[in-house]
């Protein structure tokens, strides 16, 4: 279904693929692809005026020419390289749009959008490591998105715990992701979306394969019982 929110749009098609569309006609997207978990199978709409990439796991070159319309601009997180990823992409700067790369607490405007950008990251001494004991998504390799459209502040804070600097923000719609394994778990998101105190959270990066498997509607009644109004998108439906 799409969530509608304020002036906003909003359609969760798996894993951490986003569609914001506000009342304006600005469509943005955020982490479209990869292609292999299908996110975006059967959808090639081309009407992104932004595409957003938090970090390498969701850059997905095809993913984002289905999207993005031919004056688009796509916004990466500077660390993405193509030659590192274990599929067949073109590089970012391959791509025929307006390219920008960011790092971790940058503003900009572009447009009528204001976007700012969040550290993510898993601690080295936290429960999201690999069999080495290596961080899933180390320290200057990614980042979450803030953009607001339309007077709406959505925030997806990319595959990472929860963190101190995530606390003092100020945001209307909150996209956290609720898997585990690789990001913040669903108690960890629940207690960020209660401190943050958002007008709606809209959870996203769960179900998609075994590892990120959680149970919805338990998050949804600890977000209620803290009083924060929750809502649950299925990627199905779209």
């Amino acid at each position: 279904m799409t969530v509608r929110f304020g002036a906003v749009t909003v359609d969760w098609y798996g894993l951490a693929t986003i569609r914001l569309e506000g009342r304006t006609g600005t469509v943005i997207y955020i982490d479209p692809g990869p292609e292999a978990y299908g996110t975006l199978e059967g959808h090639e709409p081309n009407d992104g005026d932004l595409v957003l990439v938090s970090h390498d796991h969701h850059y997905d070159s095809d993913s984002i020419r289905r999207v993005a319309h031919e004056n688009a601009i796509v916004v990466v997180h500077e660390s993405i390289d193509a030659t590192e990823l274990d599929r067949p992409v073109e590089q970012p700067e391959e791509l025929p749009y307006e390219v920008e790369r960011v790092r971790a607490d940058e503003s900009f405007i572009l447009g009528p959008l204001d976007l700012f950008t969040t550290p993510a990251y898993n601690a080295p001494d936290g429960p999201h490591v690999d069999e080495r004991g290596d961080p899933y998504h180390p320290e200057g390799r990614g980042c979450g998105f803030a953009v607001t459209v339309d007077g709406v502040t959505a925030f997806w804070p990319g595959d990472t715990d929860a963190l101190e600097s995530h606390e003092t923000m100020d945001v209307d719609l909150f996209m956290p992701p609720v898997g585990g394994t690789f990001t913040m778990d669903r108690h960890d998101a629940a207690a960020l979306a209660e401190t943050l105190e958002p007008d709606l959270v809209l959870p996203v990066h769960y179900d998609t394969f075994e590892a990120i498997e959680v149970d919805a509607d338990a998050f949804v009644v600890d977000v209620a019982n803290r009083g924060v109004p929750v809502v649950l998108d299925d990627p199905d439906d779209h």
